[in-house]
């Protein structure tokens, strides 16, 4: 049996989707509860159980486990609430941390591509930790949650985390500011017929060039799975990125192109708030994954942007 947290939100329904997929439906979903919106994206899966994760260690000892799948967490990258980020990234992580190392349950965690913080040292998993210096209060609990497990001492038999770039697809209609691109750039078009990407602080002729390693979340569903269905993978952090950097400007054109409209874009300024803390170029190495014997290839930007406006045209 699979504890999947976050298992109602973007990642979590399609990792859910994937094992449906393959016949596993002894899936127990712990979540926020607080709000049905993102409950819709559970209206077609089969699971056996449903439970809030603020009461989830009172009720933990009811169930079977044999793996946990972490996802649940506040992905809010301009949230200022501290002890809000820190209790549900960091405290909850690590009381999850601790009872798959008390009941050897195999465990797999969602890291943040935002620990490189500007990209200065890369985006290798083995860089210094300490070295690192987070640009949000989002990155910075990711970053304390990698830092805590790479330091115990007892750990559970099989664990990974995987750093994850920049998911786009299906189901992260909830996100609002947080969504996508993709997501954001197709609401933009069918509101105003254009989309809005970020001006070049310096030359304008790089307006929209900033680039970022996009990751289709179907693509991240099939890593899960081969990680959940081997017996046992090399412990250790994995990026979990397509390894290709594309442009916005090419994102905002695959999603035309799959609309079937001409172009049109207008460039912005950077809004202050945001502007020192802004990942300018993200690019995965995935050399790691490739070494455990993941070879399936991610999808393209092109295909994936496709796909995904297809099923956003089916439903909106």
């Amino acid at each position: 049996m699979i504890l999947l947290t976050g298992g109602s939100g973007f990642i979590g329904s399609n990792i859910i989707e994937k094992l449906n997929s393959q016949g596993i439906n002894d899936i127990v979903v712990a979540d926020e509860l607080d709000t049905s919106v993102k409950l819709k994206n559970l209206y077609n899966k089969r699971i056996v159980d449903i439970i809030d994760k603020n009461v989830l260690f009172d009720n933990i000892s009811k169930y079977n486990f044999d793996t946990v799948i972490h996802m649940g967490a506040c992905t809010d990258t301009i949230e200022k609430d501290s002890k809000k980020m820190l209790q549900n990234n960091f405290d909850f992580s690590k009381k999850l941390f601790k009872h798959c190392t008390n009941y050897n349950l195999k465990f797999i965690y969602a890291s943040s591509a935002s620990v490189y913080g500007n990209g200065n040292l890369g985006f290798s998993e083995d860089i210094d930790l300490n070295t690192l210096t987070p640009l949000n209060l989002y990155a910075f609990s990711k970053l304390l949650f990698d830092r805590f497990v790479e330091v115990q001492k007892n750990f559970p038999e099989n664990w990974c985390g995987l750093r994850f770039f920049n998911c786009y697809g299906p189901n992260e209609f909830h996100k609002g500011k947080m969504a996508s691109m993709v997501y954001r750039a197709y609401l933009q078009i069918k509101k105003n017929g254009k989309v809005y990407l970020f001006k070049d602080n310096n030359d304008a002729s790089l307006n929209g060039e900033q680039k970022r390693d996009f990751i289709y979340v179907k693509d991240v569903a099939d890593v899960i799975m081969y990680l959940y269905n081997m017996p046992k993978f090399p412990n250790g952090i994995y990026n979990l990125g397509s390894g290709t950097a594309n442009s916005f400007n090419n994102l905002a054109k695959a999603v035309f192109t799959a609309m079937k409209l001409k172009v049109a874009i207008e460039y912005i300024n950077i809004p202050d708030s945001i502007q020192t803390k802004y990942q300018s170029y993200t690019k995965a190495d995935i050399n790691k994954l490739r070494n455990i014997g993941y070879s399936k290839e991610f999808t393209s930007i092109t295909c994936g942007v496709n796909e995904y406006i297809e099923f956003l045209e089916s439903k909106i």
